[in-house]
């Protein structure tokens, strides 16, 4: 039985101990999709409000918002205060529960570029400055990051672990439009290729299970991704949650979830047609909550894995 090459593994590898990812989410961050900067309402699937913060100490920043062409942030002490704790209790969980012992910070929730650039060097020189932590790991949209920023990453490479992570979704413009995506493939690529020429690490995002795509679609946006040079992948089923338009769509017939024996055989064929560099750093997601509509089968991830690992091992691999 063959080992898929996970993320996990490649930290490994390359740091000799356990290095965890730190998820955080920096208040004041949205997206072009959602400000009207390039459509309205985010994506289909996106449930806005999801990211919203609600400690004490970020309250006042509700409905403060961030743009590229935002000329000053009266809020960036508090924010960098907000990485510092988040990263604090995060890491120190991390460490206890999982015997962690080097960390990346991941910028994780909205679009983690599009903000002034003085914005982002803080936060990031902010990040880098943690005991114990190796590099960034930044979610981004291809259309938010600036060349400014992109020249920054690429020093930070030099002596860090840097990597930048974009939602590819599809190849499929007539895809990417159903979602409200707000750009098209091309752009993706193009940035994917200036992220590799620059020294960065880039993790792709691909779902399967987006309106009116057939297996084949799903796989050749899977081919075109290996082919643009991502170093790792992360895979998502397309689920539904309420408050998104998605869910209207869903409510009035408009839309069928992919069923898990489809996910479990796109997810295979992808993996198996998958580089030997490219390590996996995610092969399914869900939510447990009254929030989720449907489908059902994405409500329990350790039963997911469970079939995952069984679909895998017909073909002798193993997650």
């Amino acid at each position: 039985m063959q080992q898929i090459y996970t993320f996990g593994s490649y930290l490994k590898n390359k740091f000799g101990v356990k290095v965890y990812k730190v998820g955080i989410n920096i208040s004041g961050f949205t997206c072009p999709n959602i400000d009207g900067t390039v459509a309205r309402g985010g994506c289909t699937f996106c449930e806005n409000d999801s990211f919203s913060a609600s400690t004490d100490e970020v309250k006042e920043l509700k409905g403060f918002h961030l743009n590229l062409d935002s000329t000053e942030n009266p809020f960036l002490e508090k924010q960098l205060k907000q990485l510092e704790l988040q990263f604090d209790a995060i890491s120190k969980r991390q460490a206890q529960e999982y015997k962690a012992e080097k960390f990346l910070v991941y910028f994780q929730s909205f679009t983690n570029t599009y903000a002034p650039f003085e914005t982002l060097k803080a936060l990031y020189d902010k990040a880098l400055s943690f005991e114990n932590v190796v590099g960034l790991s930044i979610g981004t949209r291809s259309d938010s990051i600036t060349d400014e920023t992109l020249e920054y990453l690429s020093k930070l490479a030099k002596t860090k672990e840097i990597w930048i992570e974009f939602g590819i979704q599809s190849v499929y413009d007539e895809t990417l439009e159903k979602i409200n995506r707000g750009h098209d493939a091309q752009n993706v690529k193009e940035w994917i290729i200036k992220s590799k020429d620059a020294g960065l690490n880039v993790c792709g995002h691909l779902i399967f299970g987006l309106p009116d795509e057939t297996q084949e679609m799903m796989l050749e946006t899977s081919k075109e991704a290996y082919a643009w040079g991502i170093d790792s992948v992360k895979y998502h089923p397309l689920y539904v949650v309420k408050k998104t338009a998605l869910a209207n769509d869903f409510m009035r017939g408009a839309f069928t979830p992919i069923n898990e024996e489809l996910y479990l055989e796109t997810l295979v064929k992808s993996i198996q047609m998958k580089p030997e560099n490219v390590n996996v750093q995610r092969v399914t997601a869900g939510i447990d909550d009254d929030s989720l509509l449907a489908p059902q089968w994405c409500r329990n991830k350790n039963q997911q894995v469970k079939h995952i690992n069984a679909a895998l091992k017909k073909v002798g691999l193993k997650y």
